[in-house]
């Protein structure tokens, strides 16, 4: 069987755990592409081969929070649910299926003869993340960590502790055998040590908070840590009049009900006037849909007379359950301020077979991710590709919609001289000339390749065939 033991960190500072992490960090960020997928490989199968021992701490952990009498909507994501670990194992390996995001180069220049400068990714360095409730999130967080070479402090909800803790020796007890110390990823115990690491600015390079509006919220009012989360997720659909009716109604009752909890779940519904009253054409058919898949309906200012619909209890509210505002809108430009004016910058979307008007949705809506005519549930790290996601983000700066690796990188400037020296700029001839990128070079001459072996097949062919025909 599997004996947890005390991780190897247990009783260091918060400061001290951050700096062991950010030094092991540079033992995984020295190993080969290869060594770090091959990481995360054994990483895989032990999870896959403990199965049996994660979910005996998990139903431990359930139990516990059950007698705590706590929240369903938290039971429910504290829950592993069969079939998880394997999807976990799959996430892992599909991370490390990835391309190699360390040392790509974004630029190449020759600065002047003979100094070249590149600009090439990089790991950020030590990751803070701060989640509620989901174990699951533990595994996914570690293996992009992995993969970008970060080093990671990870802080979970205490009605998981047991669940997190078997999960984090199972995967650090992989690092040893690639040369990485296990400091890389670290737990944290103890209710006072996040207050502790969000005062470590100088050792931790971000936050990411995963939880309720208040962890986050607290989280951004109480560090010097760049932040990157969002606190809501009030996302938005506008029912244009050239909607498809049906459609609107199975990508509303999707948006809203396949997981109501989500940041990504539909919190209003914008209608343009033309649909009201419409019947089985219009807005009443997406109104019964909703209400037969158990929602309740709340009324925007207007929807509220207009349609005889209870108040909503603000027109930026996050319901995070089967409750959804209604609200009636003349036009897009009106639909747009709505969104821009009580929306959080996460998730929009238009329904309309007007593809004009829908180009226009989407360049003009300033939101983190924006849809036409697909359900905002697919705003997700996963659905978009990224092999898992850390968070997403609604913030402007450095990343922006579902995280995966490239959210948790940054970039290096490489210069490559021979003896060069400034001297007030007298003493170098400046060419700043941008060279091809080494890959797209080779790219290029890869394709250069095909087209010639292409044309001298196709030359050589159109002699056999002279020949032939002269033969005759």
């Amino acid at each position: 069987g599997l004996h947890l033991q005390a991780p190897p960190t247990m009783g260091m500072s918060t400061r001290d755990q951050a700096v062991a992490a950010r030094n092991a960090s540079r033992q995984l960020q020295n190993l080969s592409s290869e060594d770090r997928a091959a990481l995360l490989y054994a990483i895989a199968d032990a999870l896959e081969a403990n199965e049996d021992a994660i979910m005996r701490e998990n139903e431990k952990d359930i139990a516990a929070a059950e007698a705590a009498d706590t929240e369903s909507h938290l039971l429910n994501r504290l829950k592993m649910k069969p079939g998880k670990i394997a999807q976990l194992a799959a996430g892992a390996r599909q991370i490390a299926d990835m391309e190699e995001p360390l040392g790509r180069q974004l630029s190449k220049m020759k600065v002047a003869d003979g100094l070249t400068l590149e600009q090439v990714t990089a790991p950020l360095g030590v990751l803070l993340i701060i989640f509620e409730s989901r174990p699951d999130a533990l595994p996914q967080i570690a293996s992009l960590a992995i993969r970008s070479g970060n080093g990671l402090l990870l802080k979970g909800g205490k009605e998981a502790a047991k669940t997190n803790a078997i999960l984090h020796k199972i995967i650090v007890d992989c690092m040893p055998a690639f040369g990485v110390a296990r400091e890389c990823i670290v737990l944290v115990e103890g209710r006072e040590a996040v207050s502790d690491i969000l005062a470590l600015h100088d050792v931790v390079d971000l936050v990411i908070p995963r939880g309720s509006n208040s962890l986050v919220s607290y989280i951004s009012n109480n560090t010097k840590i760049p932040v990157l989360g969002h606190a809501d997720g009030v996302c938005h659909m506008y029912l244009d009049p050239n909607a498809d009716v049906a459609m609107a109604a199975k990508l509303a009752v999707d948006s809203k009900t396949d997981y109501p909890a989500a940041c990504n779940a539909l919190e209003t519904l914008l209608v343009h006037k033309s649909l009201i009253g419409k019947g089985k054409d219009g807005y009443e058919a997406v109104a019964a849909a909703l209400v037969a898949a158990g929602c309740t309906l709340h009324g925007g200012a207007r929807a509220e007379k207009a349609l005889k619909l209870p108040a909503c209890p603000a027109p930026r509210h996050e319901y995070g359950n089967l409750g959804l505002t209604v609200e009636i809108v003349d036009d897009m430009d009106q639909a747009i301020d709505y969104i821009h004016a009580n929306g959080s910058g996460h998730t929009e979307c238009i329904i309309t077979s007007d593809k004009a008007a829908a180009e226009e949705f989407l360049r003009r809506v300033d939101s983190a991710c924006v849809f036409h005519n697909a359900s905002t549930r697919f705003s997700d790290g996963f659905r978009f590709g990224l092999g898992a996601e850390v968070g997403i983000s609604t913030s402007r700066i450095h990343a922006r919609g579902p995280v995966g690796v490239e959210g948790l990188l940054t970039t290096r400037w490489l210069c490559r001289g021979d003896g060069h020296f400034v001297e007030k700029d007298t003493g170098v001839k400046y060419t700043h000339q941008k060279l091809p990128l080494d890959a797209n070079l080779a790219h290029k001459v890869a394709s250069g390749l095909g087209w010639a072996v292409g044309i001298a097949n196709a030359v050589h062919l159109g002699l056999m065939l002279w020949k032939m025909a002269t033969k005759k």
